[in-house]
């Protein structure tokens, strides 16, 4: 069974930092790309930031690059996403989806792409 699920999540106060991960198993192949999405109260999910399990190759959308991190841990089979600088529009539910369509060293047009398997999402919370 393919699964994505998410934690870390929690209550900052702005210009603070949190780090999400995302456990990800039962993918048998090694060139699919794990991604962050998220979604605020009253607003259509976003893509965050995404990464290629097999090249490494990392994707972020223009309102969290130098802030936002994501990296992975193959041995724990582990995406995660360290989050800096944290504003209070950053609240949203966060979740990490997966994408087996992905195809290393092709153009990827990150975030409007669809995934494969999504997980739970985890609640961030900025207070200003």
């Amino acid at each position: 069974l393919s699964a994505a699920a998410a934690s870390g999540g929690g209550l900052v106060q702005a210009g603070g930092s949190l780090r999400l991960s995302c456990a990800v198993s039962g993918f048998t192949f090694d060139d699919y790309a794990i991604a962050w999405f998220r979604q605020a109260p009253g607003k259509e999910r976003e893509g965050v930031s995404c990464i290629s399990n097999s090249d490494g190759v990392t994707y972020y959308v223009d309102s969290v690059k130098g802030r936002f991190t994501i990296s992975k841990d193959n041995d724990k089979n582990t995406v995660y996403l360290q989050m800096n600088s944290l504003k209070p529009e950053d609240t949203a539910v966060y979740y990490c989806a997966v994408d087996t369509a992905y195809l290393a060293g092709r153009p990827y047009p990150f975030p409007d792409v669809d995934m494969s398997y999504w997980g739970k999402g985890t609640l961030v919370t900025v207070s200003s």
